[in-house]
């Protein structure tokens, strides 16, 4: 019996900010290794991600990415 999709929402700045991470960070390689069916995972969602952001191919990316990491550290410390 196939499983219905679960859908979770991202803000648009935590798609970007996670999508980089998932780009740029080094668990692929890390030890301990994650498990095979944890880089599937991870893939999955950084194609999913890929696939939705346009950001990753505008020439400012980094300031993008910065600016929304400024987003979600100061919605953090003020959520209203």
């Amino acid at each position: 019996m196939d499983k219905p999709p679960v859908v979770i929402e991202l803000t648009h700045d935590e798609a970007l900010v996670l999508s980089d991470w998932l780009a740029s960070s080094d668990f692929f390689n890390s030890l301990p290794a994650p498990a095979e069916a944890d880089r599937c995972a991870l893939w999955a969602l950084e194609a999913r991600l890929d696939k939705i952001l346009v950001e990753p191919f505008a020439a400012n990316y980094r300031e993008l990415v910065a600016a929304a990491r400024r987003n979600l550290t100061t919605n953090e410390k003020d959520p209203s």
